[in-house]
């Protein structure tokens, strides 16, 4: 299970990284890139950076913490968080009919939820 945890973490800290990059750094390249990033435009830069910050931050918490030993209970709060993230995006993406996003958001809320489950047991308690 340990294995599967980590495994899971790794791919979701990249998955996360990458996007959250994105959306601080890249906004205007962003919008360009995919259909599934035109909501990029249709909401304030402010807002933007923020979730991507939220995303990179989150991405470390699900590494760090774990890796090192220091606050580990960081880990499940910090995947707990991102599939709040993920929850939230899904209700955006729903109300703006982009169903093609939805999926997407489902698959990583659902890893979120498998690391914040399995990392509290081992972290939290």
């Amino acid at each position: 299970m340990n294995i599967a945890l980590w495994i899971v973490q790794v791919l979701l800290g990249i998955v996360f990284a990458g996007a959250g990059y994105g959306k601080v750094f890249r906004q205007e390249q962003a919008a360009a890139q995919s259909p599934m990033m035109a909501w990029v435009g249709d909401v304030p830069k402010q807002l933007l950076t923020f979730i991507g910050l939220s995303e990179m931050a989150g991405a470390l918490g699900l590494i760090v913490p774990a890796l090192s030993g220091v606050l580990p209970w960081l880990t499940p709060l910090a995947a707990a968080l991102l599939a709040l993230v993920m929850i939230l995006a899904f209700g955006f993406h729903l109300v703006r009919k982009e169903y093609q996003n939805l999926v997407a958001n489902l698959f990583l809320f659902l890893l979120a939820a498998f690391v914040a489950w399995g990392r509290w047991g081992l972290f939290g308690g």
